[in-house]
Parts: structure tokens; C-alpha cells; sequence
């Protein structure tokens, strides 16, 4: 078998691709910096710049499947100039991905894509299944829902197409969790606004995992990729401190004042989805880490 990874060497990516390559699966991935290509025969770079509409077709050559990973990160200030940024780097790919393959010959089966769950409303109460129609204004679901569109349109090729919506990846290397982790290990640490917005979160071992799993499968449509267990923001602090055996004497960090440091940003803090994983366990998905717990202990 062989897969072509957009962002491999990215948090998810590089999991992904070391799993694959233990498994006996080729690798292709694009790079923009042409110092970056590795030729070997089970993981080999090929030259991409989607701002100027540049790519190598020899990259799909006998790829069946394309696991579109790659996106500008979202934990950086929201300017208007960014947010362009933010959805360019979704969109101008995808897209420069459609046209390639409808102007070649090629024997590409699946399309997998990533997604988010900020798709879904913020809320307390709700649990988000695939099936829920409720969408979020938010800037993060207009992202989330260009994402998708741009995914969707590779049906009109033949290609079987998967959204991977994605909660918070927790790994000790990247992500959110060095992030949270900082102000508690210097005896800073406090929920953020009010404590009880929910935090779906996932281990980096069981999102490489999910990918791994839909792809080795075949498994088309909607998937939440989200551990069985959500905890709270308070929740989540409270572990973190006790792993690492700090006081959390702080009070909540107001709501206000998150939005005066990040800006629009603080909605990725403030605010939480409550998002269900029985559709992807319903598919023999086996999680490595169910429980807040037992992800903390491997990662700290």
C-alpha cells in the first residue's frame, strides 16, 4: 500500500507516518523546501507550493489514499491577515490537491481529511454526534465547515471521502498541553473563564491511531476523534496539577480578561464541545487512552 500525507511532519503526521512505515506502508508526503525531500523507498518528499499553485504529480503516482493533514496553526493571534492564513492554508491546498488529480491519471480511492470539532456549538449540556445539525457561528466552524466543503468535492471524483474531527491533541512534544502545562509547573495555574466548559480531548497515540484505522479500513464519512471520557477545563487543570504535584490556589482567569491578552482567540479557551466517540469505538476503534488519567501519566 501505498499513501500520500499532506503535514507529515507535523504533531499528527510524524505519528502517523511512523505507523504507517512500521506497518510496511510507503510514505509520500509534500514539503515546501526542496532541502526537506527525502528518496528513500519507504518515505520519499516531493516538492509542493500552493501559494503559487506548484506541485510534483509524480507524488500520486500509485498512491490509493491521501491523508490531507496540513493547516496553519490555529493558537496564534486572530488577526484579519491571519485568519486569511488560517483558511488559505486549508483551502489553497485542498483545492490544488482536486485539480491535480482531475487533470491526471491516477489510483487515488480515499480522500481523508482533517476537521475539527469547533464545527459544533459551544455548550455545557449538548452531546455532539456525527448526526447533530446544530453548526457554530464562531470563526472556527467557518473554518471548519470551508474545510469540509473543500473535502467534500473530491466525490465528484470517485474518490470516498473522511472528515476526522478532531478535539484537543494532547502530547508532550506539541499542541495544547506544553501550553497548559507551563503556568501550573511554576504554581500559576487556574481553569480558564469559568472552569466547566467542556474539553474533548485526545491522545496524540490514539489520533495517529484513528487515521490509521479509518485508512487501513476503509472507512467513509464523519468521525469524531475524541476520547471516550471529556473532562471539564476545571477539571483538566486539576489533573495536571495533581500529576505534577503543584497547588492550583489561583482564582478562575476571567473570561475578560482572556479575550483582552488573546483577543477572538480566547474562544479556543472560553469556550468547549461536548463531542461523542461511540461511532468511531462502534467501528472496532480500540483507544489506547480513555480516561485524563492514564493519558497524563504517559504524557508527564
Amino acid at each position: 500500500m501505498k499513501i500520500l500525507i499532506t503535514g507529515a511532519t507535523g504533531l499528527i503526521g510524524s505519528k502517523l507516518t511512523k505507523k504507517c512505515i512500521e506497518e510496511g506502508i510507503t510514505v509520500h508526503y509534500f514539503t515546501t523546501r526542496k532541502e526537506k525531500i527525502e528518496t528513500g523507498p519507504a518515505y520519499r518528499g516531493f516538492y509542493w507550493n500552493p501559494q503559487n499553485n506548484e506541485i510534483d504529480k509524480e507524488a500520486f503516482k500509485g498512491v490509493s489514499v491521501i491523508v490531507n493533514l496540513v493547516g496553519a496553526t490555529v493558537s496564534k493571534r486572530w488577526t484579519k491577515s491571519y485568519k486569511k492564513v488560517i483558511l488559505d492554508s486549508r483551502i489553497q491546498t485542498a483545492n490544488l490537491i482536486y485539480k491535480t488529480l482531475e487533470s491526471i491519471e491516477h489510483d487515488v480511492k480515499h480522500f481523508i481529511s482533517a476537521s475539527g470539532i469547533s464545527i459544533y456549538p459551544n455548550s455545557r449540556t449538548k452531546q455532539y454526534t456525527e448526526e447533530s445539525n446544530e453548526i457554530d457561528t464562531a470563526f472556527l466552524a467557518e473554518v471548519v465547515i470551508a474545510w469540509e466543503a473543500v473535502a467534500d468535492r473530491f466525490k465528484n471524483l470517485d474518490i470516498e471521502v473522511s472528515k476526522v474531527r478532531t478535539g484537543i491533541v494532547l502530547a508532550a512534544g506539541g499542541g495544547a498541553l506544553p501550553k497548559i502545562v507551563k503556568p501550573v509547573k511554576i504554581g500559576l495555574g487556574a481553569p480558564l473563564g469559568s472552569g466547566n466548559q467542556w474539553q474533548s480531548w485526545i491522545h496524540v497515540d490514539d489520533i495517529a491511531g484513528i487515521y490509521y484505522h479509518i485508512l487501513k479500513n476503509g472507512l467513509e464519512g464523519v468521525y469524531n476523534a475524541v476520547a471516550p471520557n471529556p473532562v471539564t477545563n476545571k477539571e483538566l487543570t486539576r489533573q495536571i496539577a495533581r500529576r505534577l504535584n503543584r497547588p492550583l490556589w489561583l482564582p478562575n482567569i476571567h473570561g475578560f480578561a482572556l479575550k483582552l491578552l488573546l483577543g477572538e482567540m480566547a474562544e479556543i479557551v472560553v469556550e468547549g464541545q461536548w463531542a461523542s466517540s461511540q461511532k468511531i469505538e462502534e467501528s472496532r476503534y480500540v483507544f489506547k487512552y480513555y480516561n485524563i488519567k492514564a493519558a497524563l501519566e504517559d504524557l508527564l
